[in-house]
């Protein structure tokens, strides 16, 4: 893709201006969310229960059952009631529940009379029904999907899931807050769940992407800094139906991609959840370190150059299925099939490990189809999805090649991430230990799904849309074989980050957050177990890298963003030797 000159400049000069913010927004789609209500937002419910507006649905069970769940109608503008009596303004409510320092709801159960006087250990009650407050958009069972109350069923007032599924309403982006809160209902020993919820804005921006790159034209010779930008936006929540669209575009000098999802939580009204994607790149990728050799094409005479220039293309999509295992986790299902076409170079050869060598690009030359399928596991007890204090966020992935079904890439992944949040004692700091470790094999593992390393060092400009817009080799603090390293077979993470509150508010911007981030990683390839490179001895082999970050966490009724700058600290010339 060619752009005019004057477009360079003018993005070459924007990318300056911007330089000292690195802007970047790292949020997923279920991290583009409100802020976690301060100790201040869990107040106690009004003491009094006023009618029922037009924001308000009524979910009970049938006269003639006494358990079992309900399927409950859209909202309508009037409030409804599937059976029973209407709420009774005069009725008090409970307070709303709290959370202790295990994590546990606990509710006063005030005014409200025990089912069984001879529990003393846990209060329990029945669920007579349950009452939405302020869904003025969101229909009634979109958020009754996201709950594991059911009337009729037994409601235990210490029960963690008070906590686990109101994390997972705000996780959904839909509330700027929620709130539980009990009611005595009709009968002796029977209760009323009262959810009050406050809607948010729903069109969120999952990333925003602009920095500066160092790459390599088209014959591999270095080129000035360029600027790169980029956008992903969505609507999460489609006329209250739950249904979500987003879309993607990034753009970097000769390179562009975009993407389009879709994605319903509720398929046909079943529990399972499904998914689907398109995707297009058009990139160049560089590869080689030390003195690099490079021919384009058989006519070409090699030449010395900066680094050996990989174009290609992708096109194709993606569907998933997947299912909530319990309130805080789900297990997905997808397939991916794409159609690559690549140029590979006629001759490329470099000596960076202290040896001259071929340049292994890991793709096939013209045509080819990449498929396969992928399993991921994750379990989120966060009390917030973009600035939590607690909880944890766990990941678990595999993915097969399917040869069996026409792909040209044989291979086997597995990944595994895990983050845990807590807050310093005495203060309303939150610190951060997060932890990464990958594997792949197989006779041929296309270089863009490896382990890449600006993905790992926040010296590196990440991915963008797969897309890769910087040459340039790690920052190498150690002097280690991490310097010849761009993609790997293996990979492992261990950072740290401290965040301290900055602001807080309750209109565009809910959140500002400053935030310290270190750590280490390393990425191998087959190559180096098998054949270390000589230039390095003994523990230099080990390909190990730090990484640190400072910046500005938001979060903001357009989604969660990341200003950081590391990206300035990456053109500083400190980097390691060999």
């Amino acid at each position: 893709m060619a752009f005019p000159r004057n477009c360079q400049r003018q993005a070459l000069a924007l990318g300056i201006c911007l330089w000292a913010l690195g802007v970047t927004s790292r949020a997923s789609a279920q991290q583009a969310d409100s802020v976690a209500p301060s100790d201040s937002d869990a107040a106690a419910a009004p003491p009094d229960v006023v009618a029922p507006t037009p924001a308000t649905a009524t979910i009970a069970p049938p006269s003639n059952a006494a358990e079992g769940p309900v399927e409950a109608p859209d909202a309508t503008p009037e409030a409804h009631t599937l059976s029973g009596a209407a709420p009774d303004p005069s009725a008090p409510l409970a307070t709303a529940p709290e959370i202790d320092a295990t994590g546990n709801a606990k509710v006063d159960t005030t005014g409200l009379e025990q089912a069984n006087d001879e529990q003393q250990d846990r209060v329990r009650y029945q669920l007579e029904r349950i009452e939405l407050r302020g869904n003025a958009r969101t229909r009634v069972n979109v958020i009754l999907r996201y709950l594991p109350f059911r009337p009729g069923k037994q409601l235990d007032v210490d029960d963690p899931e008070f906590t686990l599924a109101r994390y997972r309403l705000l996780g959904t982006g839909f509330f700027r807050d929620v709130q539980f809160s009990l009611r005595k209902g009709s009968k002796r020993g029977k209760v009323v769940l009262i959810v009050d919820l406050e809607e948010r804005n729903t069109v969120v921006v999952n990333g925003i992407w602009f920095g500066l790159s160092a790459d390599s034209n088209s014959q591999g010779k270095q080129q000035p800094l360029s600027a790169y930008g980029g956008v992903d936006v969505a609507e999460t929540n489609v006329g209250g139906s739950g249904y979500s669209l987003g879309g993607a575009i990034g753009i970097a000098r000769g390179q562009y991609a975009w993407r389009l999802r879709f994605s319903d939580p509720g398929f046909l009204g079943s529990p399972w959840m499904i998914t689907g994607s398109l995707l297009h790149n058009r990139a160049l990728d560089f590869f080689g370190s030390g003195t690099v050799r490079f021919a384009p094409t058989e006519s070409a005479t090699p030449q010395p150059t900066s680094h050996a220039v990989l174009p290609y293309s992708r096109f194709g999509g993606s569907i998933g299925i997947g299912r909530d295992i319990s309130v805080s986790s789900q297990l997905w299902f997808h397939y991916r099939l794409e159609r690559i076409r690549a140029d590979v170079p006629a001759f490329a050869q470099e000596d960076g490990r202290g040896k001259i060598e071929p340049i292994q690009f890991d793709i096939l030359n013209g045509s080819s189809v990449f498929s396969a399928v992928r399993a991921n596991f994750q379990s989120d007890t966060r009390d917030h999805p973009f600035l939590p204090t607690q909880g944890w966020l766990i990941s678990t992935w595999g993915e097969l090649g399917l040869a069996p079904f026409g792909s040209d890439y044989d291979y086997q992944r597995f990944d595994i991430s895990a983050s845990s949040w807590w807050k310093v004692k005495g203060t309303e700091h939150v610190f951060r230990l997060q932890g990464f470790a990958g594997a792949m094999s197989g006779r041929n593992v296309p270089f863009f799904e490896q382990y890449y390393v600006g993905d790992f060092s926040d010296f590196l400009p990440a991915r963008m849309l797969g897309l890769n817009m910087d040459s340039r080799t790690p920052w190498n603090f150690f002097g280690t074989s991490i310097g010849t390293v761009r993609y790997g077979h293996y990979a492992a993470e261990v950072a740290g980050e401290y965040r301290v509150p900055v602001y807080r508010g309750h209109r565009s911007v809910f959140g500002i957050d400053f935030f310290l981030r270190a750590g280490l990683w390393g990425i191998a390839n087959h190559r180096d177990l098998i054949d270390p490179a000589p230039r390095y001895k003994g523990l230099q082999n080990l390909p190990i890298d730090f990484t640190a970050n400072v910046g500005f966490r938001m979060d903001t009724s357009a989604g969660g963003l990341v200003f950081s700058f590391s990206n300035v600290l990456g053109f500083l010339p400190v980097r390691g030797g060999g």
